[in-house]
């Protein structure tokens, strides 16, 4: 026992001894009287918020349009979405949120009951209502608005105004995406006088949105200025948002570098030149939009699909994303694979992999064994557009075909995008929140965005059923179905989902960019 007592001493002085001594990582701490007095010496300076809060934004192209429910050119929705607001939104997990509507119940599955937000104001003033709510979907629903939203909502057959502050939605038949769709800017909530006194929004502005429009100096710049009688009490942050128009790249960055500007998107390229300033911050995301060259499919040779699908095998997609996006894009159909089990996987389609002998032999069962001349209408503002157009240039010829490319100004690409007045169309698109926004929007033989003049029952069949199926392993199933199908077809032939870059002055905070919101600007802050 006693020989026990000792050996529990030793190992007592023993742990006290190495406690006092430290274990090399770290000094022992200093007895209080010797911590230094008042604020430490390696404590960061209180930040101190800039006397203006004027976001100066460098922006590629100038808006086509900023009415919500007719303008799909990335320039004018990267606007709307600043102006107007729908009745729901999308989180960053893909979630439904409130947005104008607080709340809404489902009682069957073709019954849609939605409670507005009481005091949100339009932008002259007035309360918004439940009647502003019927009268915004009348309108996207009215064939002869033109209103880019109207297949979305082709299953909705009632709209009930309950009460001042209730409104109901009556579907003809279960429609899956029904409030997928809801999220869009292009059903936004409209004023009825403000449409009516205009004849259109193209120009003008009057929506709930956390901004106004101030100044509108055409090919020169923007303005949006804070509206104070947001619905959201504390936002907007800023007090106003300056968009540049800066087509060229370079021209951006030098901006961004000065402080010119506080914030733009600029390719992958663009990385290594800012990666020593501590004056930028990058924010990057894996983004759900895609690049792509649409075939007129009215026209000879491109009503021919093996003349599509030997286009499709001579493009290698890698070699793509190597040169226009730096290796920093992935290869992507229309549902890209920030979608997760809704995106077929592209890499083991045939069409997605380059076979220079395959897309012969098609050209020659199509008659077409010495190629032929084509002409790729390209946007100018857009450099990744122009730029895959050139990849395809040198791809094409490879197969025989010689390309050429014509560029035009975003608004004269949107025109000949609507009115197919092109052979083949290079561009990029927003998958949206829903695969049927992806595929049945831009493909349906009735999808609102199908410009191709594009038209196959099966495709058709399996989308329409994917509209109507509630389970979500069978809605899964015929989606991919319908990818395989499209592939097969294609009526376009589908790249790169790159990732997206903000490029941001360090002293601008509150910016989180993510693949279902990627510019929010309400929370943003400037500091000296």
């Amino acid at each position: 026992m006693k020989k026990l007592n000792l050996l529990l001493v030793l190992v007592l002085v023993l742990t006290t001894v190495l406690a006092g001594c430290g274990n090399g990582s770290a000094p022992a701490e200093k007895p209080a009287a010797e911590q230094p007095k008042g604020e430490a010496p390696d404590a960061e300076p209180e930040k101190v918020l800039a006397d203006d809060q004027t976001l100066i934004v460098g922006t590629d192209a100038e808006p086509a349009g900023i009415d919500p429910h007719k303008s799909t050119a990335f320039s004018s929705v990267r606007i709307t979405n600043k102006l107007y607001e729908s009745l729901v939104q999308t989180d960053e997990n893909m979630n439904i949120v409130p947005s104008l509507a607080e709340s809404w119940e489902i009682p069957d599955n073709t019954t849609y009951v939605f409670k507005l937000k009481e005091g949100v104001k339009f932008h002259n003033g007035r309360e918004m209502k439940a009647d502003d709510v019927k009268y915004s979907f009348e309108r996207i629903l009215n064939p002869d608005n033109a209103c880019i939203a109207k297949s979305y909502f082709k299953t909705l057959s009632e709209i009930n105004v309950k009460d001042e502050y209730t409104v109901e939605f009556k579907l003809s038949e279960p429609y899956a995406p029904f409030m997928s769709y809801l999220t869009s800017v292009y059903a936004s909530i409209v004023p009825k006088e403000v449409v009516e006194e205009n004849g259109d929004l193209m120009q003008v502005e009057c929506g709930t949105g956390p901004f106004t429009l101030g100044e509108w100096v055409p090919d020169n710049q923007m303005t949006l200025v804070k509206n104070p009688e947001y619905h959201i009490e504390g936002l907007p942050k800023l007090d106003s948002v300056k968009l540049m128009v800066m087509t060229d790249e370079s021209s951006r960055l030098a901006a961004l570098r000065t402080g010119a500007v506080h914030l733009t998107t600029l390719g992958s390229q663009n990385l290594e030149l800012v990666k020593n300033n501590e004056d930028i911050v990058i924010k990057s995301y894996q983004s759900k939009d895609y690049t792509y060259l649409g075939f007129n499919t009215t026209i000879e040779p491109f009503n021919d699909a093996r003349v599509r699908q030997a286009m499709s095998l001579a493009v290698d997609r890698n070699e793509i994303a190597k040169i226009v996006f730096n290796g920093d894009a992935v290869v992507s159909g229309p549902v890209p694979p920030a979608f997760g089990k809704w995106a077929l996987n592209v890499e083991k389609n045939e069409y997605f992999n380059q076979d220079i002998e395959r897309a012969k032999e098609l050209l020659k069962e199509a008659g077409y064994e010495n190629g032929f001349e084509v002409e790729i209408t390209v946007p100018s503002a857009y450099p990744e557009v122009v730029s895959t157009a050139q990849v395809l240039i040198q791809q094409f010829e490879k197969i025989g075909i010689t390309a050429t490319i014509k560029q035009l100004e975003i608004g004269q690409y949107v025109e000949a995008w609507k009115t197919l007045d092109h052979q083949v169309m290079a561009g990029k698109n927003g998958s949206g929140t829903d695969p049927d926004r992806a595929l049945s929007f831009f493909f349906n033989t009735d999808g609102s965005a199908n410009v191709w003049g594009f038209s196959d029952e099966t495709f058709d069949g399996l989308v329409n059923e994917g509209k109507i199926t509630v389970d979500t392993d069978e809605r899964v199933s015929l989606y991919l179905d319908a990818q395989e199908k499209l592939f097969e077809l294609s009526p376009n032939l589908f790249f790169n989902a790159p990732m997206k870059y903000y490029f941001v002055r360090s002293n601008v905070e509150g910016f989180n960019p993510n693949v279902f919101n990627s510019e929010d600007l309400r929370y943003i802050q400037i500091y000296k």
